[in-house]
C-alpha cells in the first residue's frame, strides 16, 4: 500500500460547545482500514476540524504508506493548508503547525475540499456525532 485516502470531519453542538472529530480512512480502492471517533471536550467547528486531521495524520502514520489525500468539507481549513487563506487565529496557528508537523511522516500530502454529500465524508460525519451522542447529558452540559 503506497497510498492513503483519509475522511476528516469536526463536529461541535454551539460554536463553541461539546465538540467531536470523526475519520475514515482507505485505501487507494476505497476499501475503509480504519474508523476513529472521539470525543474532544468544549471547542469551536474550525478547531474540531483541524483536530480531527492532525489525529488522522497521527493514524495513518502507523501504516507504511508514503502518499495522503486528505478530504474535507471544511473549506477554510482546507484554503488554509493550501495557502490560499493565511491563518489569522492564533489557536488554529497552532493547530495549522501541528498539521505541518504530522505531514512529514509522508512523502507526499495533498489536500481537497469535498461536499458534505460526500459518502466518506458523510460517514465521517456520522462517526463524530456518535462520539458527542455517546456522553451522557449530565457530562455534556459541563461543555455547554
Amino acid at each position: 500500500m503506497k497510498k492513503l485516502l483519509i475522511y476528516t470531519d469536526g463536529a461541535c453542538r454551539g460554536n463553541p460547545g461539546p465538540a467531536s472529530i470523526g475519520i475514515v480512512i482507505c485505501k487507494e480502492s476505497g476499501t475503509i482500514v480504519k474508523e476513529y471517533n472521539d470525543f474532544i471536550g468544549n471547542a469551536t467547528n474550525n478547531i474540531a476540524e483541524y483536530r480531527a486531521l492532525i489525529k488522522a495524520l497521527e493514524l495513518a502514520s502507523n501504516f507504511s504508506v508514503s502518499e495522503v489525500k486528505c478530504f474535507s468539507d471544511s473549506e477554510l481549513m482546507i484554503r488554509q493548508l493550501n495557502g490560499v487563506y493565511r491563518v489569522k487565529s492564533e489557536k488554529l496557528r497552532e493547530l495549522f503547525l501541528l498539521v505541518r508537523e504530522n505531514e512529514k511522516h509522508f512523502e507526499r500530502v495533498n489536500y481537497s475540499h469535498v461536499p458534505r454529500e460526500n459518502g466518506l465524508i458523510k460517514r465521517a460525519d456520522e462517526l463524530a456525532n456518535l462520539a458527542i451522542d455517546q456522553k451522557s447529558s449530565s457530562e455534556l452540559k459541563r461543555y455547554s
